[in-house]
């Protein structure tokens, strides 16, 4: 099925930022532990990154909104290739540092969060409505190839043969991306959109209002909060109950993360078909309960193929699940306030995370690593409790081709 040239330059574009992001998940903590072999600064790496997004993440919604998507996407890939241009030259030429590397970091993760918010408001731009569940499996697929199995090797083994040149590959790749992103037409432009001349607050609490009066979107962005504080209890402290209940190494470890990927791929593959014949209703309920139940099954075992069944199962239950609201947001939402709606549930999302980590440790410490998946699956069960009702009554509403065959 093809989608249209411009679909195809979206999901090209997407494939290569996404390649470089690969990349760089293992060439940045090498170079980091290749500077300092204090582990608060190279954890802080991550903790710098991740305060940067949630700084920018309201500002940047009403950036999309207020501008032509295609130039925030293109300008946030070239800023993160020049960001990773000067990174290379700096490594190459011995003049890198820690300092260096954190404010770097910080910079691409601003650059993400308009490139990952934009890229979602085009979407809906590039193809027909009824495509948008095909459109974003294609999407996850090739991001999860490339961020997943890809680019982690790639980038180390080109760290292992120059220290500069994963960096200078991540820019061209970042590049190439903005290349393509500037030869999209999208169908709304900017001169069709409500003119927005109010302050960036006044704009924000415009998109936050219009969320919270639709009761089917706000509910799946609280729920999304929720999932987000599920995913991260357990998957905080993975990498322990990895070594300590399931007896694996370091290698082992690498194994269980890719094994647990195959599941994402599955997901991004039968999202869109299963959708088609369950209505969002069922497929997005039955994934939470997916996700529910496959924790607790990680839970009470010590098998480390039992755990990476139900870490793939896991992964499955979260493409499917992000799919499938991702398609509805960009059904539901008006153009003009995509970007600030992007914004907010990513804004719950990331507080979500954030709130997760923090209880993964103390419920750990308190009651034993298996109980942070029971606590996972069971705010999981929750979810899928809370979800069923919006869903269903929304889907009453519509059309059936709507929300099964459209």
């Amino acid at each position: 099925m093809s989608l249209g040239i411009d679909y195809r330059k979206l999901w090209a574009g997407n494939a290569a930022s996404n390649l470089g992001d690969g990349i760089g998940f293992v060439a940045i903590p090498l170079l980091a532990a290749a500077l300092t072999s204090d582990p608060v600064l190279i954890a802080g790496l991550s903790m710098v990154n991740a305060g940067a997004r949630l700084l920018v993440v309201l500002p940047i919604g009403v950036l999309v909104d207020r501008v032509n998507r295609t130039t925030v996407l293109s300008a946030a890939n070239v800023g993160r290739g020049l960001l990773l241009a000067t990174l290379a030259l700096a490594v190459a030429s011995g003049a890198d540092s820690i300092a260096l590397l954190y404010g770097v970091f910080a910079l691409i993760g601003v650059m993400e969060s308009a490139a990952d918010n934009s890229s979602l408001s085009v979407v809906p731009a590039v193809v027909e409505t009824k495509d948008l569940d095909a459109a974003n499996s294609q999407i996850s697929a090739a991001q999860l190839v490339a961020d997943e199995f890809v680019g982690p090797p790639l980038g180390g083994l080109m760290f292992a043969a120059a220290f500069a040149l994963p960096f200078a590959a991540m820019g061209a790749l970042y590049a190439a991306a903005a290349i393509l992103f500037l030869g999209l037409r999208v169908n709304v432009r900017p001169e069709l959109l409500p003119v927005q001349t109010g302050s960036i607050g006044r704009d924000l609490l415009v998109g936050a209002r219009w969320l919270k009066g639709q009761r089917l979107l706000f509910g799946l962005a609280v729920i999304g909060g929720l999932a987000s504080v599920a995913y991260m209890i357990p998957f905080s402290i993975l990498v322990l109950f990895s070594r300590e209940v399931l007896g694996l190494d370091a290698t082992g470890y690498g194994i269980l993360l890719s094994a647990s990927a195959v599941g994402g791929l599955v997901g991004s593959i039968i999202a869109a078909p299963l959708r088609r014949r369950m209505g969002y209703a069922r497929t997005v309920v039955g994934s939470l309960a997916l996700g529910a139940l496959t924790l607790a099954g990680v839970a009470f075992t010590s098998a480390p193929w039992v755990a990476a069944i139900c870490l793939a199962a896991y992964i499955l239950h979260a493409v499917v699940w992000g799919i499938c609201v991702n398609s509805l947001r960009q059904r539901l939402v008006p153009d003009h306030l995509r970007g600030r709606v992007n914004a907010v549930s990513k804004l719950l999302g990331l507080v979500g995370l954030t709130l997760g980590a923090g209880l993964g440790g103390v419920v750990a410490a308190a009651f034993g690593l298996g109980a942070s998946f029971l606590a996972g699956g069971s705010i999981f069960a929750v979810c899928a409790l809370v979800a069923w009702p919006l869903i269903r009554e929304w889907e009453k509403g519509r059309p059936r081709e709507e929300t099964f065959a459209g």
